[in-house]
C-alpha cells in the first residue's frame, strides 16, 4: 500500500502532518480512546501525561486487533481539556511517531468529557494492506 506524507514546515515540530495520501489498503476507523486507569487499575486521575501515553497504548492495542498499528494511522483527532497541556501531548506524540512519519491531526480543546477524570481523548483511521 502506497502512503506519501505533504510535509510542511512548522508542523513537523508539533508532530504532526499537514496531510497524508494512500492509495489501496483497507480503512481502519477507530473511535476515542482515553484514559482515566492504568494496566493495573491505578488511577490516572489528574496525570495528563499518564491519561495521554495510555490512551496511545489503548489506541495501538485496538489496532491491533483489527490488523494495524499506531504506524498505519493516517489522521487523528486529539481532544484536551485545557489548552495547557497541548505542548506535552505534541511530545508524548512524538515519542510513538519515533520515525518522525507523524499522522494528519487536529488538537482540540474541549469543555469536558464523558467522565469527569478524563482529560485527554484519541480517534483515529488507520490504512493497511
Amino acid at each position: 500500500m502506497a502512503r506519501e506524507y505533504f510535509e510542511g514546515t512548522w508542523q513537523k515540530n508539533r508532530s504532526f502532518t499537514p496531510a497524508v495520501a494512500t492509495q489501496g489498503g483497507r480503512m481502519v476507523f477507530a473511535a476515542g480512546h482515553g484514559a482515566i486507569h492504568d494496566d493495573e487499575g491505578k488511577s490516572l486521575a489528574g496525570d495528563f501525561a499518564a491519561q495521554a501515553r495510555q490512551a496511545f497504548a489503548l489506541l495501538d492495542r485496538t489496532l491491533q486487533r483489527a490488523g494495524a498499528s499506531l504506524k498505519d494511522l493516517t489522521t487523528v483527532t486529539v481532544f484536551i481539556i485545557d489548552t495547557r497541556f497541548g505542548n506535552d501531548f505534541v511530545e508524548i506524540r512524538k515519542a510513538f511517531f519515533p520515525d518522525g512519519k507523524f499522522p494528519a491531526s487536529a488538537l482540540i480543546t474541549v469543555a469536558g468529557f464523558a467522565h469527569p477524570h478524563m482529560m485527554v481523548e484519541i480517534q483515529g483511521i488507520a490504512v493497511v494492506d
